[in-house]
């Protein structure tokens, strides 16, 4: 679904348009001019200071939270095949991520400032909050990937529905119907199932023309958006702010991580520009002191809550360093007095039975270590392993990017992955000898190959 990770570029290899890989050279590369079509892409991670949780974390999570409406899985409120039968799960959630019961954080006012630089060339959010709309960011701006409740409309005769109504019903947790055609309305949400706005795919183009790449907030688990950053042209920086690496970022000259975050990242970055004071005024004056100060505290918690968590992961390391090292202590003083023992014994005793080797067993299924033991493990085709018939790793062909990419992405997306496609390849079976010697495939249950198939979330 997701990219998956490359390797980290090396130390010694020099950038190509940044002076070093750090904040402060991109800061000069924008405060020099050099960087005046910024392509900004953000995910759910951009909003959880805002207090709108995300899809994934454990107990906190969107995903675990609707565990209590009783669905088939938590997944299911974003399909629309489910929506039709039963929407009452979904408005329940509507009422809680409606926008205005949120306001935007200090890094959505920064790509608004952007913007009011006249710095920003497009942002690709997968965020379906608002709060980039709400920051300031104009509309013409901003590609919503997977849609937002900025507007509303029937599933079936596609009328709009005006947005006064759509807010009643929200609020009562209950879903609207057409005045046409009496079908569902939603929000014009993307829903597993439905093809992603004409938006999206028309202003691909404007990733390959950015001059520099922000990215913020993401897993870049989702297709087809996980594939936008590979786009950008070689010779744009791209820097990402986000807790870990994801994608391919960090595997090109000019990248550039800053982990943890984004609201402190993003701050960072203010510093470097001089912009930090217009930001916190703009920012302060939008959401209101109050607002302000919240997602402040809110910061400070979770950055001291990752402190602990890393003194707490370092001891647990360090404890079981005492104990190997003690466990090899006792080893190695054990072991010492054993050959003390024996030395002043003699090595001339008899042999017991006990003693003696044990004759090596031939034929019948343990024969040369076949039959009994586990079955070999048999690599699949696919991504990142060698074809079948040929040995070792398979060749790396040339990276795709730019262009190419963005006409493979969009020809070929299909919204929803049907099945796992991992149970497509044929189930891999123990091997025993049989009684002449020949080789026989017999039927394993524990061969199973679980695949993929995992649904993406739509991130907020």
């Amino acid at each position: 679904m997701g990219q998956e990770q490359s390797g980290l570029v090396d130390e010694t290899t020099p950038p190509q348009t940044l002076s070093e890989r750090s904040l402060a050279a991109v800061a000069s590369l924008i405060k020099n001019g050099h960087a005046k079509r910024i392509v900004v892409m953000t995910g759910a991670g951009i909003s959880t200071a805002a207090g709108i949780p995300d899809f994934r974390s454990p107990k906190t999570g969107l995903y675990h939270n609707l565990a209590r409406l009783n669905l088939p899985y938590p997944e299911a409120v974003f399909e629309i095949d489910f929506f039709r039968r039963n929407p009452t799960p979904f408005y329940f959630l509507a009422k809680e991520l409606y926008p205005g019961n949120f306001q935007p954080t200090i890094a959505h006012v920064f790509v608004a400032l952007l913007a009011k630089k006249g710095l920003l060339h497009m942002l690709f959010t997968q965020n379906i909050d608002c709060l980039e709309r709400a920051a300031g960011v104009p509309p013409d701006k901003i590609v919503e990937a997977h849609g937002s409740f900025a507007t509303q409309r029937c599933v079936d005769c596609k009328t709009a529905y005006p947005e006064a109504a759509m807010r009643e019903h929200v609020e009562r947790g209950e879903a609207p119907r057409c005045a046409r055609c009496k079908g569902l309305v939603k929000p014009d949400i993307v829903f597993f199932g439905e093809q992603l706005p004409e938006a999206f795919y028309g202003n691909m183009p404007a990733v390959r023309a950015a001059d520099l790449v922000l990215v913020l907030g993401t897993s870049l688990m989702v297709q087809p958006f996980a594939s936008l950053p590979r786009m950008a042209a070689d010779s744009a920086p791209r820097v990402l702010f986000n807790l870990e690496r994801v994608g391919d970022l960090g595997t090109r000259a000019d990248d550039v991580l800053c982990l943890g975050d984004c609201d402190s990242g993003i701050r960072k970055l203010a510093d470097e520009l001089g912009w930090r004071d217009e930001l916190e005024t703009k920012w302060a004056k939008l959401v209101g002191e109050k607002e302000a100060a919240r997602q402040r505290a809110s910061g400070e918690r979770k950055e001291a809550d990752l402190e602990d968590e890393l003194e707490r992961l370092v001891g647990d390391v360090e404890d079981k360093l005492d104990i190997s090292a003690g466990s090899r202590g006792e080893t190695g003083a054990n072991l010492a007095k054993q050959e003390e023992e024996e030395e002043e014994e003699g090595t001339d005793r008899p042999q017991s039975p006990e003693d003696a080797p044990a004759a090596k067993k031939t034929g019948g299924p343990d024969h040369d270590g076949v039959g009994g033991g586990p079955a070999g493990v048999v690599g699949l085709e696919g991504e990142g392993a060698p074809p079948a018939g040929k040995e070792g790793a398979a060749e790396e062909g040339p990276e795709e990017g730019g262009k190419e990419l963005e006409e493979r992405v969009a020809s070929s997306y299909t919204p929803v992955q049907l099945a796992n496609e991992g149970e497509e390849a044929s189930k891999k079976d123990d091997v025993k000898p049989t009684s002449k010697g020949e080789d026989k495939v017999k039927p394993s249950s524990k061969a199973e190959d679980e695949g993929g198939g995992g649904k993406p979330e739509p991130a907020l």
